[in-house]
């Protein structure tokens, strides 16, 4: 794929997706066999023994974590809808994508760097993010293990398996490993294949609203959109203190919104998923964007 097709691939997945999500949409039950499929091309190119722990993977933490948290606060503080607060939450607090490994590869990050703490975001929010439920969420009598397995079963699927698998094909296999290694484009068509079938599925959830909420909607939609701006300039500002802003940008602004609309609509109040939701625009079109610089 050219760099020109490559860079307005992504727009037009999304477009295509909204304008034809009665088709579409109810292919979303693929949407997690194509992310593991796709991280597993993209975890070819990492070796388990060169995972480590850096200066840059604590601050990103601290972001997501104390970030999310302190931001929750400050909303009810002054004021604000619960809602909306509850939206914000998991805007931030939510884990990072793995399909930023991806992107982030193709913007030139060093994806082992990207790959660990794509790994330590999502294990970290599998443990504090029923904690934090417990206190805000509507659904607070739900015992903690049942909220704790809700999450680290679909990560274990999305983020753990295809980790493990392709480092047991490289000793199994080293000659496949290299072979998938080589084709790393097929990481690109994966992802636009999840791509479009999430804004299907996301555009056929918002339009099923209620049109009374129409407001509230649209606030969320914009502080999303402040959220994610925020924490792509924030990630990328540590990053270049860490030596490496790409991956900054992309691990603390690329988020894993399937798992964020999955725990709003189950642990908060339903609609503060419509923030999530439009999440995924904004971070899809500042994707496009930065593809397109790269270009």
């Amino acid at each position: 794929m050219s760099p020109k097709v490559r860079t307005y691939s992504m727009p037009v997945a999304m477009v295509v997706g909204a304008l034809f999500h009665d088709q579409i949409g109810p292919l979303d039950v693929l949407s997690p066999y194509l992310i593991a499929a796709m991280l597993f091309v993209t975890f070819t190119r990492v070796k388990a023994a060169e995972l480590k722990l850096e200066r840059i993977h604590l601050g990103q933490l601290a972001i997501q974590l104390v970030g999310s948290i302190l931001l929750y606060l400050c909303l009810r503080w002054l004021g604000v809808n619960e809602i909306i607060c509850q939206g914000a939450l998991i805007c931030v607090l939510i884990p990072t994508a793995m399909a930023s490994v991806v992107v982030g590869g193709m913007l030139g990050a060093n994806v082992t760097t990207m790959t660990t703490f794509t790994l330590l975001s999502n294990m970290s929010v599998a443990v504090v993010a029923p904690l934090i439920f417990s206190l805000i969420g509507s659904h607070t009598e739900l015992p903690f293990l049942t909220s704790f397995w809700l999450v680290l079963r679909r990560l274990l699927m999305l983020v753990v398996l295809p980790f493990v698998a392709s480092q047991l094909l490289g000793k199994v296999a080293p000659k496949a490993r290299d072979y998938v290694k080589c084709h790393q484009s097929w990481s690109f068509y994966l992802w636009l294949a999840s791509l479009t079938i999430l804004m299907a599925s996301t555009t056929s959830f918002i339009l099923a609203q209620p049109k009374e909420n129409i407001d509230l909607e649209v606030w969320m939609a914009v502080i999303a959109g402040l959220l994610c701006v925020g924490q792509f300039t924030i990630g990328r500002w540590w990053g270049k203190r860490c030596g490496d802003k790409i991956a900054g940008g992309q691990s603390v602004g690329q988020k894993n919104t399937l798992l964020a609309i999955l725990l709003a609509q189950s642990y908060l109040h339903p609609l503060s998923s419509v923030a999530p939701a439009a999440y995924i625009v904004w971070q899809n079109l500042i994707n496009s964007w930065q593809l397109s610089r790269k270009k």
